[in-house]
């Protein structure tokens, strides 16, 4: 999946963060600034304002000090977004969930939607290669729990957990960019729908398009919208789950004595 970030963070640096392998000190700023302080005051920009208005700077400005003391924690942005991606994950619940796989993988799926409706600046932050911090480790592990006695292999266990997580982001993708349609034009999709809604079905139900017209409008006076995503998160989920169904069904046939 593509990202907007454009500075690569240099593996090495990052790790140690991560990890907190390292703790280093500035004298300048004064005691009480540490990497967890920069990393959550960085979060709260990011949340209010969106990923590209953060900058060292700007963090710097929030904790009252000089933009090089915070320079001396954590060596540059790429590497502040590895550390808030992390540490975000950390949010994420590890408790066991009652029920059966299907049960625990809507847990999951419903979970990282609400991280994403907590922080969006996340959906342009996370790319394809994973930030290997011990916050993402605990979530993978807690997440393969999820599936780890339905007989898949290693290999199938991971791929269910990235379908279903991949569904989870495109669902608070598309959200998040009714959200910012909303905000960009001062028009709710509902609002979008009205005033558009009768000029489309005049225009389709008159052309060659009958089945368009049927469907949009059904689909339009069900979700008063153009596009419903609550609606769009839940149908595809449950698809999503049906078809793991079908292999975990196929992989427990295959076990059976003949």
């Amino acid at each position: 999946m593509a990202s907007e970030r454009k500075a690569t963070a240099d593996p090495a640096r990052s790790l140690a963060i991560l990890w907190r392998t390292r703790e280093p000190t500035s004298r300048s700023a004064g005691p009480g600034l540490s990497v967890d302080r920069i990393v959550r005051a960085a979060i709260a920009i990011a949340d209010a304002e969106g990923l590209d208005a953060l900058t060292m700077r700007r963090v710097a400005e929030a904790l009252g000090v000089g933009t090089m003391s915070v320079y001396t924690y954590v060596p540059g942005k790429a590497e502040l977004v590895d550390v808030m991606i992390d540490t975000v994950y950390g949010e994420m619940p590890r408790a066991a969930v009652a029920g059966d796989w299907r049960a625990r993988l809507e847990r999951i799926a419903r979970d990282n939607l609400a991280l994403y409706q907590r922080h969006p600046w996340m959906l342009r932050a996370e790319t394809t290669r994973p930030v290997l911090g011990p916050h993402l480790v605990g979530k993978y592990d807690h997440e393969l729990s999820a599936v780890a006695d339905i007989g898949l292999t290693d290999v199938e266990m991971d791929a269910v957990l990235t379908l279903v997580l991949g569904h989870v982001k495109s669902a608070a993708r598309a959200a998040s960019e009714v959200v910012d349609l909303e905000r960009e034009t001062g028009m709710t999709d509902g609002q979008w729908w009205q005033s558009h809604a009768p000029w489309l079905e005049r225009l389709m139900t008159a052309g060659s398009y009958p089945t368009a017209a049927r469907v949009g409008t059904a689909a339009g006076q069900q979700h008063g919208a153009a596009y419903g995503p609550e609606y769009a998160f839940e149908f595809g989920l449950q698809r999503v789950l049906d078809g793991i169904s079908v292999v975990v069904a196929e992989r427990a046939a295959a076990g059976q004595p003949g």
